[in-house]
Order: structure tokens, then C-alpha cells, then sequence
């Protein structure tokens, strides 16, 4: 049974989420349709824009994102501090680039407001808007929806561009952070759509060794004029100094991914390299079923939650439940408490 979106998402659990969106029917909106011969790859650079714009407006970083012909992966995280930061003016404008301010709001902040009733109703306003500046749902709706809105018209049609409400997975723990960025990255690798995460087009890999970082005979191309989003800082390298921020830096993550990659077009299933990033062992991941996990794609990530089981357990206490979906996945995976960084 579907679960209410308050269900899923809870800033006090965790505030990394692994989001999946596909197009109607899985056909192939943003990418070359097949059937129809039409193509439509410039579709996925509008998602890359869009995603810049509400980094802009909305309390939400973005850690990983892979945008395939029919479907996009993110995994996001939540800054309520942030928000919490912001002034009423602050919070006035972020929301007027996106929707229009109601009068009674328009009036406050010209300091035209007469009683303090009008008062206490714009305040609660900005309260309310404030609130929705950091929440995932919104930010999905002001990403899915100008898409949808975008795509119809260049296509001179109306109804449905995405498939349903889009799918999300609370990541519990650094361990699970990890190795949901390693699969959505890695998604054009694991589709057969590119040989190394280097080649992967309009994926975060790609782009963060664009950026700075390499990894051994990797290069990559240059985005031109793309729009892209900023991504988050790992680890707490430079000035990031989040409080929320990750262990594992990018020179670990880089690391991963390139070994993991490799594995996954080799053609052993089974086979695992010889040399097994740094970053597993720290993290306490068993490499035979985190290479397990990655390749399988999307049936893994039919699960509410990923981490290790005290987290996941704490979280379905923490819902009233007695038990959430992914305990399994999880226990296989994440096989002990992390040494500390």
C-alpha cells in the first residue's frame, strides 16, 4: 500500500534521500525514442538547470544524480539549519522566484500591514513557507513539474510526463549514503551506456572529475555551455564544515567508483578485484554484497530505507512501525559498526 510522503521523510532520522523519478510508461522522454525516431537528449541538460535554480531557492544540496533516457536518480540532503538561518526577507524572496506572494504577505513586506491580526497571518505565512524551502516534496514538485510543464508544450500536448509520484529512500548512514551515490552513478556504466564513470553523460561522477578530481586513466569532456547543479563538498574538505557532511572524502568516493565500475563490466559476476578500496573496510561494507547490490539495479532499491540494521530498526521505532522495508538488504551489506574516521 502506498505510504504517505510524512511516512517516508523524517529531517530528524536522516537528511539524505535517494529520490527516483520515470517518465509515462518508461518511454523514452528524454532521450532517442526508438519507436518514434524522435530524439530528445537535449531534455536531460533542462534537468540539470532546473536543479541549479532551486539549489538557489530551496534548502536542498544535491550529493549525486544520474539522468538516464527515461528516468533520473538524486540523492539530496535536507539543511534545515539552513533554513532556519534565513530571514523573513530571505525567505519572502527565494519563494517570490517561484510563485507569486499573496497580497496580505506583499503588504507586510512593504510595511503597509495595519493590525496585528494581518500581521500574525503573514508571519505565519513566512513560517509555512519557510518549512516548505526544506522539504523534499516540494522541491520534487518544482523540479517534476516545470519539466512536465516544459516538455508538453514543446511537444503541443497535454496529460502526464512522469509515470507517478516519485519514489524515495531514506539514507540512514554513511555506509548507506555511499553506496546509493555509487549506484546512481554508475547507473550508464551498469545500463551499457559507457565504459568508464568518466564517459558517463550527465551523471555527478562525471562531472566532480570534471571538476578537479581524476581517478587512474580517467578523463573527462567538458560540459560546454551546460547549466549544471553545484555539488556537495565530501567529507569536510575546503570550507564546507557541514554538521551534516559525510566522512568519506572525494578522493575515497572517486576510488570506489572507479573499482566498482570495473568490476561491473567485467564478466564475472562473481569476481572481485584484488584491490578493495579503503573506504569499504572503514565503512565495515562487504564487498562481494555491495558489488551484488549495484549490479542489480532498481530491485534493490524497492526498499523504504537503507543503513545498518540498529539504524533501520530505530527508524521503524521512531514511525510506530515494527518494521520497515530493506532491514534485509541492509543486514547483508552493512556488516558492523564503522571504525571512526
Amino acid at each position: 500500500m502506498t505510504r504517505a510522503r510524512k511516512e517516508l521523510v523524517s529531517i530528524e532520522a536522516t537528511p539524505y534521500y535517494h529520490c527516483i523519478c520515470r517518465c509515462v510508461r518508461r518511454a523514452f522522454l528524454c532521450g532517442e525514442d526508438f519507436y518514434s525516431g524522435k530524439n530528445y537528449e537535449h531534455r536531460r541538460g533542462w534537468l540539470l538547470e532546473r536543479l541549479r535554480a532551486l539549489q538557489d531557492v530551496f534548502a536542498v544540496d544535491v550529493c549525486a544524480y544520474a539522468v538516464m533516457s527515461n528516468h533520473y536518480h538524486l540523492v539530496l540532503r535536507l539543511d534545515s539549519d539552513r533554513a532556519a538561518s534565513w530571514s523573513e526577507d530571505e525567505v519572502m524572496e527565494r519563494w517570490e522566484r517561484l510563485f507569486s506572494l499573496p497580497l496580505l504577505v506583499a503588504r507586510y513586506r512593504a510595511g503597509q500591514t495595519r493590525t496585528e491580526a494581518e500581521r500574525e497571518g503573514a508571519q505565519a505565512q513566512i513560517a509555512l513557507w519557510r518549512e516548505r524551502l526544506q522539504d523534499l516534496s516540494w522541491f520534487m514538485r518544482s523540479l517534476n513539474e516545470h519539466l512536465a510543464r516544459r516538455a508538453n508544450a514543446e511537444d503541443g500536448c497535454k496529460g502526464r510526463f512522469w509515470e507517478g509520484r516519485y519514489k524515495s529512500q531514506a539514507l540512514l548512514d554513511d555506509a548507506a549514503v555511499l553506496t546509493c551515490m555509487s549506484y546512481v552513478d554508475l547507473n550508464p556504466v551498469r545500463a551499457g551506456m559507457a565504459d568508464t564513470p568518466a564517459g558517463s553523460d550527465f551523471t555527478s561522477i562525471q562531472q566532480r572529475i570534471r571538476e578537479g578530481a581524476s581517478v587512474p586513466g580517467a578523463t573527462g569532456e567538458e560540459s560546454g555551455e551546460r547549466t549544471e547543479p553545484r555539488l556537495t563538498t565530501l567529507g569536510h574538505e575546503g570550507d564546507d564544515g557541514h554538521p551534516n557532511a559525510v566522512v568519506f572524502t572525494t578522493d575515497d568516493y572517486l576510488e570506489l567508483v572507479d573499482w566498482t565500475g570495473r568490476a561491473i563490466r567485467e564478466d564475472k559476476r562473481g569476481a572481485i578485484p584484488d584491490h578493495i578500496p579503503p573506504i569499504l573496510d572503514r565503512l565495515q561494507i562487504d564487498p562481494a554484497h555491495f558489488l551484488r547490490h549495484v549490479r542489480r539495479g532498481g530491485r534493490s532499491y524497492h526498499v523504504a530505507a537503507l543503513g545498518r540494521v540498529e539504524r533501520m530498526r530505530k527508524a521503524a521505532m521512531d514511525r510506530g512501525r515494527h518494521f520497515i522495508k530493506g532491514i534485509g538488504v541492509s543486514r547483508r551489506i552493512f556488516v558492523g559498526s564503522p571504525e571512526c574516521p
